[in-house]
């Protein structure tokens, strides 16, 4: 079956100060998403939808896609301010893309096929593309049942700050309840602990399964994605930083009932880069799987 991989690659990156995704980890001067795409080609995906944002294309094109170029189909998408349902206007002071949802959207005209959703600057493993890749085999062009990655949640945390996640409620099944958007994550000594609206400590569990924006569906999302993003611009096309994103629209599509979501575990080891001090432990971590010959020292050599 024909699978795509559209990977998020129209982020600023204000908190690390600098474009990640363009940022070099590997021994040969890899990208993360070198990794990324060498993974999901691996894992049987054959073609790669790159959204990014035209300030960046140059740059884009002649690092990471003239490395694979000539290893998968590539296409691109482009995230823009003014990218807008018919009839909204926004803010001219505005200087920020609208969030995920509006970057998948993008990829409305390009992918007729299952697809995967993943971040450019995350690490997943070569495992998670594995599981992604046998699920969505299954799913159908009209088919609204969807999945998503869930990574354990003591893999996921920065030594250098807290961060934001969401922890997935599940059913026995592994269906998706919803996610918890939860802020402040991080470690109180050896506790894994945030902070609630009252600044009171509130324990989690190590083991919580959390998103890592890593998402399997069938083309059918983009109408139920349409019809959310504008129900979201209804209340914020003015606002100057509000944004809409993948886990409160699956949120709201499982809550109306259009859609469900299955929880995939894995046993790969999620990293990435929310600070600029999290870039040693990243391109360390990298190294490690090298030596241990999970990855060439040069992906793309041969």
């Amino acid at each position: 079956m024909t699978k795509t991989l559209a990977i998020l690659a129209a982020g600023i990156g204000n908190r690390y100060g600098g474009l990640k995704q363009m940022d070099p980890f590997g021994p040969s001067g890899e990208f993360i998403i070198d990794y990324s795409v060498y993974d999901a080609i691996r894992a049987g995906f054959s073609k790669i939808v790159f959204i990014i944002r035209h300030d960046i294309e140059e740059e884009f094109k002649a690092t990471i896609a003239k490395r694979i170029g000539d290893r998968i189909e590539i296409s691109y998408s482009y995230q823009e301010i003014d990218d807008l349902p018919e009839g909204f206007e926004i803010n001219p002071k505005r200087s920020k893309p609208w969030g995920t949802v509006q970057a998948v959207l993008t990829c409305r005209n390009l992918i007729n096929e299952p697809f995967a959703v993943i971040n450019a600057d995350d690490f997943y493993g070569a495992e998670s593309y594995s599981v992604l890749s046998k699920y969505l085999d299954s799913v159908s062009v009209e088919n609204t049942n969807y999945c998503m990655v869930g990574f354990r949640l003591n893999k996921t945390l920065s030594q250098h700050g807290t961060v934001t996640r969401g922890i997935c409620k599940s059913q026995s099944d592994g269906t998706l309840e919803g996610l918890v958007e939860t802020s402040g994550i991080g470690y109180a000594g050896e506790q894994i602990c945030y902070e609630d609206s009252d600044g009171n400590k509130k324990e989690l569990n190590e083991d919580d399964l959390v998103s890592m924006n890593m998402w399997g569906f069938g083309p059918s999302i983009f109408e139920l994605f349409k019809k959310d993003f504008a129900g979201f611009l209804q209340s914020h096309s003015k606002d100057l930083k509000e944004e809409f994103v993948i886990p409160t629209s699956v949120n709201n599509l499982i809550g109306q009932g259009e859609a469900s979501i299955k929880v995939l575990s894995t046993s790969s080891d999620w990293f990435g880069v929310t600070y600029p001090q999290d870039k040693d432990k990243v391109t360390s971590r990298i190294s490690q799987l090298v030596e241990l010959g999970e990855y060439p020292d040069n992906l793309w050599k041969s």
